[in-house]
């Protein structure tokens, strides 16, 4: 079944992580047997031959580049400027993709339609390009709020204002606080400009925030349920319900922190948590409950975002295995038309609206 999925680190598998994603999942584990410098070594499951094995035609394509001021354990760029140059190489990355053919950016209705239309052809999947929509994970390295209309321009469609800890126009994971004035004028550009925001990473203070002020699109491109799992990573029911509200969709993410609860990092393992596919579906599902209705909820797998096989589900060999979710939807009770909503409709319903204004 034709599947979106709407969080991928991509470029920053290509650029940070030395990755050449045209290579298929096995060539790729194989030239990193016996390196140490990152956990997930030798463990990806992303490359674009997978994507298009698993019939994942269109994604959510990310730029990051986190800024950490002096006092800021994370890692990061020590200026907004080397922040802003690392994004600048995220996009000579994707543009690089599209000279050779690989890959396609999505920016408008009009691209839209014409890539479903190629891959509702019948020509093989190893020949379509894969379709990438680009979204910024972290506001930071947007020097100004005039450098959104900058990437604006060369086609950022969705901006998620902060990603872990302090940023410098919204509070995310594991920190507190509201946006401030940076980041109320950020929000303006972007609904001047129709950017989608992305709700994900924002803590609660700067969430209701961002929902009080922004009166334009919203989605929550990979997050899960903190009913299921307690951590401010994850979304409260009255968050879900606000999203709901404002006709957002939710991408279920399958980071195993994030699925099951108690993970220990280094030490659990997806088998040891019972952390399968299956468990995804629970998220998903809880939504489905506040809501009523399965028009909430996609995938945003956010797979090969700095964790590979050994933090994934043990039912996951590469993305592959996506496709074993319409079964999974299934055994729930889920009809067809909602798995077709989950594999791939809600988005497009989602963009469709957003575009057609």
């Amino acid at each position: 079944m034709f599947t979106i999925d709407a969080h991928l680190d991509l470029s920053m598998n290509a650029m940070e992580w030395n990755r050449d994603i045209r290579q298929t999942v096995d060539t790729i584990r194989k030239r990193e047997t016996g390196m140490t410098d990152k956990p997930d070594r030798a463990k990806g499951t992303v490359s674009l031959p997978q994507l298009r094995e698993g019939n994942i035609g269109l994604v959510v394509a990310t730029q990051i580049a986190r800024y950490v001021a002096p006092d800021n354990p994370l890692p990061g760029w020590n200026s907004p400027e080397q922040a802003w140059a690392q994004t600048q190489a995220q996009v000579a990355w994707y543009k690089a993709m599209e000279e050779e053919g690989q890959m396609v950016q999505i920016h408008n209705l009009e691209t839209l339609e014409a890539h479903l239309n190629v891959w509702n052809g019948s020509e093989s999947n190893e020949k379509k390009p894969i379709g990438y929509i680009l979204s910024l994970e972290g506001a930071d390295s947007l020097v100004t709020v005039q450098h959104v209309e900058r990437a604006y321009n060369y086609g950022l469609r969705a901006i998620g204002p902060a990603h872990y800890g302090p940023g410098r126009y919204a509070q995310g994971t594991d920190a507190t606080g509201g946006l401030g004035t940076k980041g109320r004028e950020l929000l303006n550009e972007m609904e001047r400009l129709n950017i989608i925001l992305d709700a994900t990473h924002l803590c609660d203070d700067s969430f209701w925030e961002a929902m009080n002020h922004f009166h334009g699109a919203v989605w929550a491109s990979h997050n899960n349920c903190r009913a299921l799992v307690n951590h401010n990573r994850q979304f409260s029911d009255e968050q879900i319900k606000e999203l709901i509200r404002r006709d957002a969709v939710i991408g279920g993410a399958l980071d195993a922190w994030m699925m099951v609860p108690g993970w220990v990092r280094g030490k659990s393992t997806p088998e040891s948590t019972n952390c399968n596919l299956e468990v995804m579906i629970d998220h998903l599902d809880h939504i489905c409950q506040l809501a009523g209705n399965a028009l909430h909820i996609g995938i945003g797998s956010d797979l090969d975002g700095a964790f590979g096989k050994e933090q994934c589900p043990y039912d996951l060999e590469t993305i592959a295995d996506l496709q074993k979710i319409p079964d999974l939807l299934s055994k729930r009770g889920y009809t067809d038309t909602d798995i077709q909503n989950v594999m791939h409709g809600n988005w497009l319903r989602f963009l469709r609206r957003v575009w057609s204004k």
